[in-house]
């Protein structure tokens, strides 16, 4: 469930507090993935994974799923720097993203890096602090190219 936090300039955007930023935009599914991944290139993150959950449904359990693709964005600066920190953060490493198709284009949703500041341990941290608040600027500039193109 999305939580509104606030609003990027329109309602195109919307900030989730608990899990990321939703952008919908007027692109079909395939165009939309290519989208985001150049958009995330250009705040410096590399995609290592792709899960195609429709085809993972179909093979593994023969049922279909619509076009739902998960992303596994790196930005190796960023996840170095926090992994310094915390290793445990591996756990929440790359960051998703996901890419669905909509009856009007497609929906893309990030994942909120400040979602890591819920851990109290890690909130005390001001280091880590500055690289979640890094991370999360990138993702929703990310976010904000993607709106507006």
């Amino acid at each position: 469930m999305y939580i509104l936090m606030s609003e990027m300039q329109n309602q195109n955007t919307k900030v989730s507090e608990e899990l990321g930023f939703e952008v919908r935009v007027d692109a079909p599914y395939d165009e939309a993935i290519d989208a985001i991944t150049e958009a995330l290139e250009t705040e410096g993150f590399d995609v290592l994974t792709r899960i195609d959950v429709d085809r993972a449904f179909r093979d593994e359990i023969g049922t279909h799923f619509r076009p739902y693709t998960i992303l596994g964005a790196c930005n190796p600066q960023l996840a170095r720097a926090a992994l310094t920190f915390a290793p445990e953060i591996g756990l929440m490493l790359p960051c998703n993203v996901t890419v669905e198709a909509d009856l009007n284009g497609s929906v893309i949703r990030i994942t909120n890096p400040g979602i890591l500041m819920q851990t109290k341990k890690l909130w005390f941290d001001e280091e880590l602090r500055n690289v979640v608040a890094d991370a999360t600027t990138r993702l929703m500039r990310v976010a904000e190219t993607l709106r507006t193109h």
